[in-house]
């Protein structure tokens, strides 16, 4: 991770970004620099002069954030190979936008090249100079580590990160900031408690299934009901005896635990920074595989809750992982239950890569508040009508409910199912498109991108 430290003067001999409105607001330049950068500084957004080290005028006049994060990503591209570089600026929200997209663009996951000495960005410290305190900078610092280890958890493979593993890397996270608890409930424990259906995507499974329950209780939490956030920890997808059918369709399979990163990676970043409000996570965990006594198409499986499901298809494994989770969270008599999985393929075909797709039947104030939330942090999501009409495909011949709907509209037929398990108001979050990309795009890489805890970290942080 870049050191951010605040700096009372600018260092010399180092390279350096001004952040301003008016060019004659920037006094550090020298006379030839101010002359060049002037002449074109209403036209130009971003421009630069490189004589040993590097001078940049970003010219934030009529800049959005995401503006701004995008000239650092740039910016960051030609100072990748700095040690140290300084930032100086007036305004707090321009300043923290582009620290914002600058931290991000400089995230790499390495562990597992042989010359990763040689790969890993040089670029140690930014000085910030301007109008931002210690606490903003810690906030933003703390914030980023979070996505980071969001994105190393989707980047890693299942060879690493399995159910077990996944638990215990939460739990190490809560023991490093001492202030929330974990607790992973093992095979047994979930055989006690009957989750039928996250025993039913395990039976594939050499490994046990794990049930991890995070809280984070501030004295101070402004919210006397807790929000619960649920996230689908499927860390290898084959489908199941529904085994995936086309090339390349398994390949990034790993990313499918990406809705647990992004709730334990949302959580550890308001717990990190003490926002005053209550919250619980759910964690289910399996891989979803054809082997040992897996379960078949055909078969009825009894939930948590005592709903029973005709399985169709085993590839539709995570909506019955969360069904059990979502069930489980009703014991909480809580304000709200978000739930955040890399559901479906539809919701990518729909509205690609872009934004998480969301629907419920909570107030419509919290969807506005996360709509707010991810156009702030431009981690962004569309809600989706949810009428009951859709409740129809989902009616079995022989169990309470099918696990499939029709072909059409899939990623809201999931999410009805899911709703029939949240007897307290519900938001389900589908981040397939956006949780993991084959390219590179600016700031947010390839793999793993972090989707969702910087718009969660956000909704909690605007909580009134």
């Amino acid at each position: 991770m870049i050191q951010l430290t605040k700096i009372k003067s600018l260092k010399k001999n180092q390279s350096v970004v001004f952040l301003a409105d008016k060019i004659n607001d920037i006094k550090n330049l020298s006379k030839d620099q101010e002359s060049y950068f002037k002449k074109d500084f209403k036209k130009e957004k971003v421009q630069y002069t490189k004589a040993g080290i590097y001078t940049y005028v970003v010219n934030t006049s009529k800049q959005s954030a995401q503006d701004l994060r995008i000239h650092a990503f740039n910016i960051h591209q030609n100072l990748k190979d700095c040690t140290e570089l300084t930032v100086c600026g007036d305004d707090k929200k321009d300043i923290i936008a582009f620290l914002d997209g600058f931290l991000l663009s400089n995230y790499q996951f390495l562990k597992y090249f042989s010359d990763k000495k040689d790969k890993k960005n040089k670029l140690k410290k930014v000085n910030i100079l301007g109008a931002i305190s210690k606490k903003d900078l810690e906030e933003l610092d703390n914030l980023t580590k979070a996505v980071f280890w969001a994105r190393d958890m989707v980047n890693e493979p299942v060879s690493y990160l399995d159910a077990i593993r996944l638990a215990e890397e939460i739990q190490e996270k809560g023991e490093e900031a001492k202030n929330y608890k974990v607790e992973i409930f093992e095979q047994t424990k979930i055989e006690s408690l009957k989750m039928g259906g996250l025993l039913a995507v395990n039976q594939g499974s050499e490994t046990p299934a794990t049930f991890t329950v995070i809280e984070y209780k501030p004295k101070n939490a402004k919210n006397k009901k807790p929000f619960v956030l649920v996230g689908k920890g499927i860390v290898y997808d084959t489908g199941g005896l529904s085994l995936k059918p086309t090339a390349h369709s398994m390949d990034l399979m790993k990313s499918d635990m990406g809705g647990a990163a992004c709730m334990a990676g949302a959580i550890h970043a308001v717990a990190t920074n003490n926002l005053p409000v209550h919250i619980i996570g759910l964690i289910p965990a399996t891989d979803n595989r054809p082997g040992k006594n897996a379960y078949a198409p055909g078969d009825v499986v009894t939930m948590f809750d005592g709903t029973t499901i005709e399985v169709l298809n085993t590839d539709a494994e995570g909506r019955m992982v969360l069904a059990d989770a979502i069930a489980y969270a009703n014991k909480y008599n809580p304000e709200l239950i978000i739930d955040a999985a890399t559901l479906t393929g539809s919701a990518v075909r729909a509205l690609g890569t872009k934004t998480s797709i969301s629907m419920g039947n909570a107030k419509d104030s919290y969807f506005n508040q996360l709509e707010k939330a991810g156009e702030e942090m431009h981690d962004r999501v569309v809600r989706l009508p949810f009428w009951d009409e859709w409740k129809e495909e989902l009616k079995s011949d022989i169990a309470d409910m099918k696990n499939l709907g029709g072909a059409n509209a899939g990623m809201i037929t999931a999410g009805k199912f899911l709703e029939h398990f949240a007897k307290e108001p519900y938001i389900h979050l589908d981040i397939a498109g956006p949780a993991f990309l084959e390219a590179p795009e600016n700031y947010k890489g390839k793999g793993g991108t972090g989707t969702g805890v910087r718009l969660l970290y956000q909704f909690f942080k605007n909580m009134k």
